[in-house]
């Protein structure tokens, strides 16, 4: 299948991300050219090695078990063998360890202890939750450890090659390593970020809470816009979100707006008394986001002290009638009954600092796959 390298995406703002300001890699900065292979064929290890295959690499083998992986391995790396895990090291100099986060230590250990690891081969793993230290028994071997997590969401199609032009990527290496890794990021069109290892945890964690929450978010506001009778909720929503990713993304807490932001404790009540109703599952998200909401908003000076008093209040009448069953209070009247997505009339939605060009994209998950 043939594929041109894509050309980095603009940015949020217009402008296309840092990767185009990083200089061409010179010749005797570049990886050699090497072969490629994949142990588990999931949604990433092939799209990355798709992405190495158009820099010039040369992929010789992948691993993978279920008919979804074998129809991913023949979509992205048509003509490449599938072969066993052990096999798949012995015929690769670059091996992409592209399995959940949960089964990478193990997988590692595993390979380490049947000899399957070569000196000097190097041993990449796309988790974002783990550095370098889980290739610890393969890195005593003799294999060169680095972990690349790209920051998106993967489809397991040959889109996900496209969108990892201008795609960060959360770089740990030895390092003696760095300048390989971060070479091999930019040969796939991404964007190097150098994460320590004892920061991966919370790097993860925010990319969860920024990807895959808004995930579960959406869909549940989708969900409930049907049962509010609302016959094209993608389409109503769309707009409003991409408003308040870019706004958000621009201006941090200044571009919270809504009942919380404004301290309408009556609205938020009426709200959960329509969830409690309609979607009780939703309440204790609704709940829990709103109080955290609150205490940003009242942090930030959004939310004048006087009516998050009485915000919070609700908030924790709500809670205590919910776990005792009792109904909640409504609270007190909304003053304004402005829209979700609009401003308060007494502060401006969108004149924050313009943020910058390395924010983070999606992931996805691994999200959807960002691991």
């Amino acid at each position: 299948m043939a594929m041109n390298r894509p050309v980095p995406p603009a940015d949020w703002n217009g402008r296309h991300r840092r990767v185009n300001a990083i200089p061409p890699i010179e010749a005797h900065d570049r990886p050699a050219r090497l072969t490629v292979g994949v142990v588990g064929a999931g949604r990433v290890g092939p799209a990355l090695a798709a992405s190495l295959q158009l820099a010039g690499h040369r992929p010789v083998a992948v691993s993978g078990v279920s008919d979804a992986s074998v129809r991913r391995a023949a979509a992205l790396l048509p003509d490449v063998p599938l072969v066993p895990p052990a096999e798949v090291l012995a015929r690769a100099d670059l091996v992409l360890l592209t399995v959940p986060d949960d089964a990478l230590a193990g997988l590692v250990t595993g390979l380490a202890a049947t000899g399957a690891v070569r000196p000097g081969q190097l041993l990449v793993h796309t988790s974002g939750r783990y550095g370098t230290a889980v290739l610890d028994p393969a890195t005593r071997a003799g294999a060169l450890p680095l972990a690349l997590h790209p920051v998106m969401t993967f489809t397991g199609t040959p889109v996900d090659v496209q969108r990892l032009a201008g795609c960060s990527f959360g770089v740990t290496s030895p390092d003696e390593l760095r300048m390989a890794a971060e070479a091999l990021v930019i040969e796939m069109g991404g964007e190097p970020e150098w994460i320590a290892e004892s920061a991966r945890p919370l790097y993860h964690a925010a990319l969860a809470i920024g990807a895959n929450h808004l995930v579960t978010l959406v869909a549940q506001s989708l969900e409930l816009l049907r049962t509010a009778g609302v016959e094209a909720p993608d389409r109503m929503l769309g707009p409003l979100l991409g408003a308040a990713l870019d706004n958000a993304l621009r201006s941090g807490d200044a571009a919270l707006t809504g009942p919380v932001a404004r301290g309408d404790a009556g609205t938020v009540a009426a709200h959960v008394t329509e969830l409690r109703r309609h979607a009780p599952q939703s309440v204790a998200g609704y709940l829990a986001m709103a109080r955290t909401t609150a205490d940003r908003a009242l942090a930030h000076g959004l939310l004048k002290p006087e009516l998050a008093e009485d915000l919070l209040g609700v908030l924790s009448d709500v809670a205590t009638g919910e776990a005792s069953g009792n109904p909640a209070p409504r609270g007190r009247p909304s003053a304004d009954d402005d829209p979700e997505g609009g401003p308060s009339e007494d502060r401006p939605s969108d004149d924050g600092p313009d943020h910058p060009d390395d924010g983070p994209a999606d992931q996805g998950p691994h999200g959807g796959d960002s691991r």
